[in-house]
Order: C-alpha cells, then structure tokens, then sequence
C-alpha cells in the first residue's frame, strides 16, 4: 500500500509537470479537500479545477527536487519539493506580475482514499515569494 501511495503521488506531480490537467484531476476523489496555502478549505473535485484554472492563468510551474513519502498502510503521504516558476499574471491582493521568475521550497501533505488523492494541503512561504517577485 505504501508503494501505491507514493506512485499515486508521483503521477500526480508528473501530470502537473506536464500540463496534463485531465490526468491531474482524474487522481483526486470527486469529494476532494484542498486546503490552500495561507487561504481557505474548499470540497470538491470542481472547485480544484477552477483553481487550477486560475494558478495557470496567473503563474507557470514546474515542480523539482522532488521527495516523496507515505505511510506503511498507503493512507497518508507527503511530498517536498521546489518550484520554479513564473509570474505570468498579475494575482489580485498581490505585487503586480511582469515575467519574474522565482525558486520556492514547498511541501503538500496528502490523505488517499480508494487509491485516490482525498486531501491535499499545501504550504510554501508566502512572504519568501514576494521578496522574489517585487524586491523593494
């Protein structure tokens, strides 16, 4: 059970990597949590997808340096990682977006259900990321 979970969790990422939403959304149950980072919980396989919409309106990402991890019964796993990106669209409540380019360790904590994603929450610094996109 453990392999499975850190499969299913790779794949996740390598469809995101790819751009390849149809795949990325199909990993997750349809009742999906997704607790964002430094933001709200949201419920539901649609909602992600309008998320994802709009991260990919506004930033462009690929995910390295990757280090996956689950427990034994393949119920829990965990991922870090860096993201390398760029800010392709302005963000409302955030500094104004012109192409610049960032580096940002990150992390995601998973529960998986039915060989599933069931719950994500992600976390990176925030403040880190604005000093790299609009250093005063």
């Amino acid at each position: 059970m453990q392999k499975q979970a850190i499969e299913l969790i790779q794949n996740y990422y390598q469809a995101f990597n790819n751009g390849d939403m149809d795949r990325f959304l199909s990993l997750l149950t349809d009742d999906v949590v997704h607790d964002i980072n430094q933001g709200d919980r949201e419920t539901g396989k649609e909602a992600f997808g309008q998320f994802m919409q709009k991260m990919n309106h506004h930033y462009k990402e690929q995910l390295v340096d990757m280090v996956v991890m689950a427990n034994e019964t393949g119920t829990r796993g965990a991922a870090e990682f860096v993201v390398l990106g760029e800010y392709l669209n302005t963000d409302e409540g955030l500094p104004e977006a012109n192409g610049q380019t960032y580096r940002l360790p990150a992390g995601a904590f998973f529960d998986i259900r039915d060989g599933k994603v069931a719950r994500i929450t992600n976390y990176y610094n925030l403040g880190n990321w604005i000093e790299q996109v609009d250093p005063q």
